[in-house]
């Protein structure tokens, strides 16, 4: 069963039917129905009828009467009625239509009807109006205000309009207060009037110049619906603001408004704790009434959030979201005759089988549908259609039955009522009575009762009383830091107040300094500790009104317990002035000379209860002065003063210098300025010894001023130099400086240099310092030098020496010099010394260089070296090679007389000994440094085995072509002297043929003109006693090839020819590579290339123009190039159109297997061909050859493979295939197959394989690679290496050789 439904009250005082679960969405049809008008009936009781007395309305309680009178329903049908209904009224105010006074007054008001578990309220019918006269009935039109609406009663589902008090009619007459000013918006969205259909905007405008960010802004219908929510094609809200004016604007507009868009509006505006609000109507002119003939199931359908009048401004968003079901768009029953026929609690249960879902729009269409009233038969008065009570009163309900004897049952919202101190249920013969005790806002409900089958309700209005003010608050005058207590008494206990400060709310917050209490029916407002700022006007506001007082917070009396003292302090001492005085919490500031003192890192001003201190740590001149100490917000003021005395005082560390000391150049003028203190000033006396020196003297003289005192000297002399003192006395005492002045001078010139060293270009120079340094000491000194014939002498330095010894370079060698000296000191520069003797630069060579061992024999070293680097003007005259035996210091000089070669042999040795040889290069100028072996050398004759290096180049086939040079230069080691022997294909060379020319360390073989008779193999055999190396050098001259041997047409078929041919007799030694193709017209014997570098010996020549006939040649090609003659064919081909026999000419014929001339034409039958198969294992071409490497230097293996198909290529390492190895790289070419290994190390060597794979086999190729690492031996000679590395390197290679 459907929960009873109360209505809420709509701002303009029109019953709002929407805030029920079941509430009235507007109908689809767009033709809304006519309401009927709320008003209230008055009818005075009997007595005071038969007394003829004048009925007074009544205000406040009701008195109960014996049998109360019921509020009945009145429905008075408007001319041209809304659909919220009656025509509204002026909101925010009470107006009253007097028709008649009483003592008991009855609410006449629509209800819709309410739904039970089984019963429907019986529908009330419109009674008839009677004459006015003293039992009349009397109207009154009611216009509710927007907030009528009890607290308790927001935000209830079920919540009530209530009629609340009535005014008295001396009341009425009063003028009404004036609504305070709005607090932000400055524009209001005013009420409107527009047709169905048309378009209306509501503005609001906000100025934010105080504002910090936007304002807040709420839409809203009624007093709950916020349109946020429900903006859509008819609801637009817009914002915009203006830069300029600060002018937040706020819009709405509704789009083509529909009639249930009328009604009361409200638009709310926050920021923090500022709020404004706004009310304003929307009314919608009537449409014209539509025809009853639609259809009821689609005409009672609420529009669903995901539809297409989504968004409109009606209340069935609110409602529970029931799923759209498939409607049937064509009516098949007459639901109007059902429903007609129908009892009323089988109206959900018929709405609910017919799809419709509006069902209170389906009752209000029922009701206005005339009907005959059914006589109940177990009733014979029922229920009054409404009640009304006060809280805390009590209701009588009535119901007078046609059948006593019926078992009665009361329920409260379809509850039964079971009887109980609150609940009392009476029987007066066949009236019974429920009694409602102590009425609350629970028993605000819906009332039934069921008599048997019947069943008849009503509705219970409990009207909440107003908060009224029973005490108020009282004025309060007090002084600060005292406890503020507001008491007000209200007439009901819990009653919300709010207390207000110079008209805002005081805030009550956890960090507020306000506290507010509740004792029962007494509130408090409670000020801990009072400040003059608490000082205001101060209200508390209740539903039934307002009180306010005045509060007063004022200082205390101020008191002086202890008065500021005045002070006399030395410089520098700390200064503490104190006070005491009452009230203790009173702040001051303190004064000095009429300025405020502020707190720094110096001055402490502190304040603990009544006494406040000025504390200076230290104390100044500046502190002296009158002092004032002032308590803030009292006129009164302290004062004292504060006297500095300071003792003399001379300031020579302002002067910053060194020990005191007054440093002064003779001749100038000295004005020394010390700064002196002291309070009072002191008298200042200068003393130089025992002589005072008095102000009125000439060239020196004392003066004071101020508080500094001065010493001048007009021209300083060297008997100025000595100590001054100063002498200060004052009251304060007497204080002592002393000082010292020192004039100082120029040096003297020293003495002349000497000069004891001379090189090639430069000399070693002393001298000795000056006698007199002129008071300052010597700095350095400056060296100046110029040639003996030259008048001009140059400075040598710019930066000063300080050291008695210079080396001046960059001299000319045999040019004479001169230099000088010159002292500097602090002051200046002094004369110039005399010029040294005259001396001429002669520089010896540099040493020789790269001293290294050139051969060893058992009694002979034979050493050479390179001429120094740097040889002066004097040159070189020769070089001294001189030995000693290792651990003597006895240098024996072996050539007497000097060498010019840079290669001697040191003779006479004994064997078996060790010696160390120097070097030294002679010139006019002496012997230079000598260079010295590193390490010494053992007189022994070294055997060293013979090693061929075979260059890189000559490891593999060295080619060259007929007629060009071949010079080969083939290195070897070896010691003694190796024999070297050459031989070709095992014979001795002849000379006549081949030049070979031997050295120590190479033999060049050398062919002026080359043939193709010197192609062979070169073998090259170095001996050292039994030592023996030997290495084979391939040469391979080439030349051109000849021509093919024989070139024939092997046959002739279409615009083909096929030819074959034989390789040449003559390959000019070298492999041939390929062939060149040539054909040609016999009409022009022009000669064209078919193809060029074919390998193969056979071809077949395609897309020959039929009917020419054609000649062929071929050349042969090898490295060097093609052949110098080409073999043609001796026949020509013919191509001959099918069908066409050739007349007398001599041809060639095609046929399968044979080729036939025939002197008689034939036609050409072409044959038929298999496709060759050009498949083939893989099959190297070209293998893989031993190579040498150098260590450090890249080297790469070459093969080449042949296979069809493509075969796949392996490279391996000792048997393991390389794999993502950095350190090498693989190629493959047409066929050529390439490893480049990147610089190798003598690692990389071993046997390397080349592996081809395909699908019809694989193939391998090997070689081997031997890395030889490091230098040789005469490239280390070369390089100055001693013999002990060379020994030790050459030891650890032959060791890696054998190991391989």
């Amino acid at each position: 069963m459907p929960e009873p439904t109360k209505k809420d009250e709509m701002p303009n005082g029109q019953p709002e039917e929407s805030v029920a679960p079941e509430s009235v969405a507007p109908e689809s049809n767009g033709a809304p129905l006519p309401l009927p008008e709320i008003s209230l009936e008055v009818s005075p009781p009997p007595e005071a009828v038969a007394e003829g007395k004048e009925p007074v309305e009544t205000v406040g309680d009701i008195p109960e009467p014996p049998e109360p009178e019921p509020l009945q329903a009145v429905v008075a049908q408007e001319q041209s009625p809304t659909e919220n209904g009656s025509t509204q009224p002026q909101p925010g105010g009470v107006g009253v239509k007097e028709q008649a006074e009483s003592d008991n007054s009855a609410v006449k008001e629509e209800r819709p009807p309410r739904l039970d578990d089984d019963h429907e309220a019986a529908p009330t019918p419109s009674p008839t109006p009677q004459a006015e006269d003293a039992n009349s009935v009397k109207k009154l039109s009611v216009d509710l205000p927007n907030d009528s609406v009890p607290v308790s009663a927001m935000g209830r589902k079920d919540s009530v309009w209530s009629l609340g008090e009535g005014q008295n009619l001396e009341e009425l007459d009063k003028p009404i207060d004036t609504p305070p000013l709005s607090i932000l918006l400055i524009e209001k969205p005013q009420s409107g009037t527009i047709p169905v259909g048309a378009d209306i905007s509501f503005v609001a405008k906000v100025e934010c110049k105080d504002l910090l960010r936007k304002p807040t802004i709420k839409w809203f219908k009624g007093k709950w619906m916020d349109l946020a929510s429900k903006t859509g094609k008819h609801l637009q809200l817009k914002e915009t603001f203006d830069r300029f004016t600060k002018i937040h604007t706020f819009e709405m507009h509704i789009i083509k408004a529909k009639e249930n868009y009328a009604g009361n509006y409200r638009c709310e505006v926050n920021y923090k704790d500022k709020f404004d609000s706004c009310s304003f109507d929307l009314e919608i002119k009537e449409a014209e009434q539509g025809s009853q003939n639609i259809d009821i199931r689609s005409a009672f359908k609420r529009s669903s959030e995901g539809q297409e009048d989504a968004g409109e401004l009606d209340f069935s968003g609110l409602l529970k979201h029931r799923e759209p079901k498939q409607q049937d768009d064509t009516p098949e029953v007459d639901v109007w005759e059902i429903l007609k026929n129908a009892r009323p609690d089988e109206y959900e249960k018929i709405a609910f089988m017919y799809g419709i879902t509006d069902l209170r729009g389906l009752l209000r269409r029922m009701k206005k549908i005339p009907r005959e009233e059914k006589k109940s038969e177990a009733f014979a008065k029922k229920l009054d259609p409404a009640y009304q009570a006060d809280k805390g009163g009590k209701i009588r309900l009535v119901v007078d039955l046609a059948d006593p004897t019926v078992d009665l049952k009361w329920y409260k919202n379809g509850q039964e009522i079971r009887p109980s101190p609150k609940y009392i249920f009476e029987h007066k013969g066949t009236q019974r009575i429920m009694v409602i005790n102590n009425c609350s806002m629970n028993d605000d409900a819906a009332y039934s009762v069921a008599a048997g089958d019947e069943k008849c309700s009503t509705e219970l209005f409990v009207k909440e009383l107003p908060v009224k003010i029973v005490k108020g608050i009282e004025p309060v005058k007090t002084t600060v830091n005292e406890r503020i207590e507001l008491e007000c008494e209200v007439s009901e206990e819990g009653a919300q107040v709010k207390w207000m400060k110079n008209g805002v709310e005081v805030p009550t917050g956890v960090r507020s300094r306000y506290r507010v209490k509740c004792e029962g029916t007494k509130h408090f407002l409670v000020i801990d500790d009072a400040s003059r700022e608490d000082t205001g006007t101060y209200s508390i506001m209740a539903t039934g009104g307002t009180s306010e007082a005045h509060i007063q917070v004022d200082l205390k009396p101020l008191k002086i317990y202890q008065d500021l003292q005045d002070i006399t302090v030395k410089l520098g001492e700390p200064i503490k002035m104190h006070c005491e005085i009452f009230p203790g919490n009173v702040p001051g500031r303190w004064y000095r000379n009429g300025q405020l003192i502020q707190p720094n890192d110096r001055i402490n001003i502190i304040h603990r209860n009544k006494v406040h201190r000025l504390e200076v740590q230290t104390s100044s001149l500046h502190d002296a002065g009158d002092y004032t100490f002032v308590p803030e917000g009292y006129s009164q003021s302290l004062s004292a003063k504060i006297h500095i005395i300071d003792p003399p005082r001379v300031h020579l560390d302002s002067l910053n210098l060194p020990d005191n000391t007054m440093t002064i150049v003779a001749g100038n003028k000295l004005r020394l300025e010390i700064p002196i203190t002291g309070e009072p000033a002191p008298r200042v006396v200068w003393m130089k010894g025992e002589r005072v020196i008095l102000e009125s003297g000439h060239r020196v003289r004392a003066e004071t001023y101020g508080d500094q005192t001065s010493l001048t000297i007009e021209v300083t002399e060297r008997e100025d130099t000595g100590n001054y003192k100063i002498v200060l006395q004052n009251e304060a005492g007497e204080a002592t400086a002393s000082i010292k002045i020192k004039v100082v001078d120029i040096p003297d010139p020293p003495e002349a240099p000497l000069v004891p060293v001379v090189g090639g270009d430069w000399c070693s120079m002393t001298w000795e310092p000056p006698k007199y340094d002129g008071g300052s000491p010597i700095l350095g000194y400056f060296i100046e030098r110029k040639k003996k014939q030259s008048s001009r002498w140059m400075r040598l330095n710019f930066d000063l020496i300080k050291e008695l010894l210079f080396e001046p370079k960059k001299m000319i060698e045999g040019v004479p010099y001169e230099v000088r000296i010159f002292a500097v000191n602090a002051i200046g520069v002094s004369k110039p010394s005399e010029p040294s003797k005259a001396f001429t630069p002669l520089a010896v060579t540099s040493e020789p260089t790269m001293l290294v061992v050139d051969d060893v024999t058992d009694t002979t070293v034979t050493v050479k070296w390179r001429p120094p680097e740097t040889i002066g003007a004097a040159g070189l005259d020769g070089y001294l090679v001189e030995y000693c035996i290792e651990g003597t210091d006895d240098w024996v000089a072996s050539n007497t007389e000097l060498t010019e070669k840079t290669r001697h042999t040191i003779t006479g040795l004994t064997p078996g000994t060790k010696i160390l040889v120097r070097v030294k290069a002679i010139n006019a100028a002496g012997a230079s440094t000598p260079r010295t072996l590193q390490h010494s050398v053992m007189v022994k004759e070294v055997i060293e085995p013979p090693k061929i290096r075979v260059p890189r180049h000559l490891k593999q086939t060295y080619t060259r072509r007929v007629g060009e040079a071949v010079n080969l230069v083939v290195p070897f080691m070896g010691k003694p002297r190796p024999k070297v022997l050459w031989s070709k294909d095992g014979k001795p060379i002849e000379p006549t043929h081949v030049s070979i020319r031997n050295t120590d360390c190479d033999s060049i073989i050398f062919i002026r003109k080359a043939e193709r008779s010197h192609s062979g193999k070169y073998e090259m055999t170095v001996q050292v006693e039994n030592h023996v190396d030997t290495a084979i050098i391939d040469i391979q001259i080439v030349d051109l090839p000849g021509p093919p041997q024989c070139v024939t047409i092997e046959d002739v078929w279409g615009g083909n020819v096929a030819l074959v041919w034989t390789p040449p007799k003559d390959n000019g030694n070298a492999p041939i590579i390929g062939y060149t193709i040539q054909k040609a017209d016999k009409k022009t014997m022009e000669w064209f290339t078919c193809i060029e570098h074919y390998h193969r010996t056979c071809i077949t020549i395609t897309e020959l123009v039929v009917g020419n006939e054609y000649f062929f040649r071929i050349y042969s090609e090898n490295m060097c190039g093609l052949s110098e003659t080409a073999t043609q064919t001796k026949k020509s081909a013919l191509i001959l159109k099918e069908g066409i026999s050739p007349h007398d000419t001599t041809q060639y014929h095609a046929q399968p297997h044979s080729f036939t001339l025939t002197p008689t034409g034939l036609q050409v039958k072409t044959p038929e061909y298999n496709d060759h198969d050009f498949k083939e294992a893989p099959k190297f071409t070209q293998p893989l050859i031993n190579t040498f490497a150098i260590a450090g230097y890249n080297a790469t293996l070459n093969c080449s493979v042949r296979a069809n198909p493509r075969p796949k290529v392996i490279w391996m390492k000792n048997k393991i295939i390389i794999v993502d190895d950095p350190r090498y790289r693989m190629f493959s070419n047409q066929g050529v197959c390439t490893l480049e290994i990147r610089k190798p190390s003598p690692y990389d060597g071993g046997l390397y394989t080349c592996k081809a794979i395909n699908d019809l086999g694989e193939a391998h190729v090997e070689c081997k690679l031997e890395v030889k690492g490091g230098f040789t031996f005469y490239e280390l000679m070369q390089r100055g290496v001693p013999l002990n590395l060379i020994d030790k390197y050459m030891s650890e290679v032959k060791v890696v050789e054998q190991e391989k």
